[in-house]
């Protein structure tokens, strides 16, 4: 087999190796015909959010055990015809195989981060909140890069962004927004997200040239749905309405439309003032609450099970997690993965895919991924 048949091939096969370490290849097998044979029981539905979470469950462990075994019969029936037109001579034959396995490995690859965002609430929709941190207008200014990264991050992969709070910087940038990302796994990609990011750059805003650093939190959490219950007790929060700012109508900026809502016993603050009335923020700013709450349950049980990668705590300032160096003429390094951006207006755009896959599979394996192999 020619060089680059075997790189391609390479590839998928360790792909299939961390499908199958991920998966505990044996158990799977045995928890779907288990799984199965639940479905079959026509006492199941007598449970219907029991049977719900089954189905969920054997769904999942279908798709990625079929969409496991069908790479593997593709690579060894693609390795077989390329065997035999090499043999024949064939060269159309042999070009042909190539890009079959060209476009094998790039779903093994998409297939390998599906199969990994198996988390509880990996599927759902995500909030996703950016606070500038200590440093004026430099940091609201890295603020407001980071929340446009991630809201064109979305929208590129097909899913819908709503700005749920935002509050707008003196001068420039932002002090905080709020985005609520709607689509398939928006948790489970953008969750490794959370954690404070650090730019230094020469600021545009300094007299001077001086090189400055800048920090800014971001904060990932579900969205939870009907499936899961959490209960706030009314005596626990402290309500505040107050008015919205920024555009959005006459009647949003003359009235105290916009809430925050205060969890006691956790000191979570959340706050929405997107929407026209008082009363549908003040259920969306609910829904944000149990959202943080959820997720530090969450957060708390992987903790517990954590086995061979370090647990996430919760964020500070001194919790650093990814750093950035912006050099003259819009040039972005991530100096945790080593992605460069240099599109003026474009800038970070093509730093969060390759972080996220590289970061997925350093979860499970506990092994460094070259970001290289993940682009």
């Amino acid at each position: 087999m020619r060089a680059e048949a075997q790189a391609h091939a390479d590839k998928i096969n360790a792909a299939l190796d961390l499908l199958r370490r991920f998966l505990d290849w044996d158990r799977a097998l045995r928890r779907l015909d288990e799984l199965n044979a639940r479905v079959e029981d026509p006492t199941l539905w007598n449970d219907p959010r029991a049977a719900q979470e089954v189905m969920r469950e054997r769904r999942r462990l279908d798709e990625a055990i079929n969409a496991t075994r069908a790479i593997e019969t593709e690579l060894a029936d693609t390795a077989e015809l390329m065997e035999m037109a090499e043999a024949e001579g064939d060269d159309d034959m042999v070009n042909d195989g190539l890009e079959s396995l060209a476009a094998l490995a790039a779903r093994a690859e998409t297939d390998k981060v599906k199969a990994l965002l198996a988390g509880e609430a990996d599927p759902n929709d995500a909030y996703l909140e950016v606070h500038a941190g200590a440093g004026g207008t430099e940091s609201q200014d890295w603020a407001e890069m980071l929340q446009r990264m991630y809201q064109r991050w979305a929208e590129r992969r097909g899913m819908k962004v709503e700005i749920v709070d935002y509050h707008g910087g003196e001068q420039a940038g932002i002090k905080s927004a709020t985005l609520l990302i709607k689509g398939e796994n928006a948790y489970g990609y953008a969750k490794t997200e959370s954690g404070v990011h650090r730019l230094v750059r020469i600021s545009p805003y300094d007299s001077s040239a001086r090189r400055h650093t800048s920090f800014s939190s971001v904060w990932v959490y579900p969205v939870i749905d009907d499936n899961i219950d959490i209960e706030v007790n009314d005596s626990d929060l402290k309500i505040d309405t107050y008015r919205a700012s920024g555009a959005g109508g006459q009647h949003i900026n003359t009235t105290d439309s916009a809430v925050r809502i205060t969890h006691v016993p956790s000191g979570i603050i959340v706050a929405c003032q997107n929407q026209r009335s008082q009363h549908k923020n003040k259920a969306e700013a609910m829904n944000m609450l149990k959202a943080r709450l959820y997720e530090a349950e969450l957060q708390k049980r992987e903790a517990e099970a954590a086995v061979g990668y370090a647990a996430k705590t919760e964020i500070g300032w001194g919790h650093q997690i990814r750093s950035y160096v912006l050099q003259p003429y819009q040039m972005v390094k991530d100096l945790r993965t080593g992605v460069v951006s240099t599109a003026p207006d474009d800038v970070l755009d093509g730093a969060l895919d390759p972080f996220m896959a590289a970061a997925l599979s350093q979860r499970v394996t506990g092994e460094s991924v070259d970001v290289e192999d993940v682009d």
